[in-house]
């Protein structure tokens, strides 16, 4: 299957994670730093998210799933230990649903993923491979160190002057390419 890459803006809606083990704490906590209203459905959780629940930033429902649940959610994230379960939510979820570890339930899958500041890079084998994918996100992490998101602030300040005080489009458009080419070069 060939897959869609599309970067999601999250702030505000409902989403829900189905599962209270590590693997939904790592998806809801994920979710969580996008805006995401997150709302965790698990009998029992990890601490982590208990603690998250406990100061308000998730929702924890302590029960067993039901379709309910997912009334008006906009993204459905399905993390249980049960095949049946995970494939009842699939086939419950209005919208977006990612069954964790079984791409042919999903009508989205989630990459692996490097950020530095506003730099946002998704690695994706399409479920072929997801060792393959987080080896190459590990090298990017090497390429890409902490300090790019540094250089990525600066040129959002000349970026933002640039556009109110250089009218001539082609010259502005020169001017950051040149800024962004000398940035990388010195990253390198």
């Amino acid at each position: 299957m060939s897959y869609y890459p599309a970067f999601l803006n999250l702030k505000g809606e409902k989403t829900v994670v189905v599962g209270g083990g590590k693997v939904a704490e790592r998806k809801a906590l994920s979710l969580l730093k996008t805006g995401a209203e997150v709302t965790v459905i698990s009998p029992e959780c990890t601490a982590r998210l208990s603690k998250e629940s406990l100061r308000g930033h998730i929702k924890h429902i302590f029960r067993k799933y039901k379709k309910s649940d997912l009334k008006n959610a906009f993204a459905v994230i399905a993390a249980t230990d049960s095949d049946e379960i995970n494939r009842k939510i699939s086939e419950d979820a209005p919208y977006l649903v990612n069954v964790v570890d079984t791409p042919s339930l999903c009508n989205f899958i989630v990459p692996s993923v490097v950020r530095r500041g506003p730099l946002t890079i998704a690695i994706s084998t399409s479920g072929v491979s997801p060792a393959m994918a987080k080896a190459i996100r590990k090298e990017l992490e090497g390429l890409y160190g902490p300090e790019f998101a540094k250089h990525l602030s600066r040129i959002k300040q000349v970026r933002s002057k640039a556009l109110r005080e250089i009218k001539d489009k082609k010259k502005r458009e020169s001017l950051l390419k040149k800024l962004a080419a000398k940035t990388w070069a010195g990253l390198r």
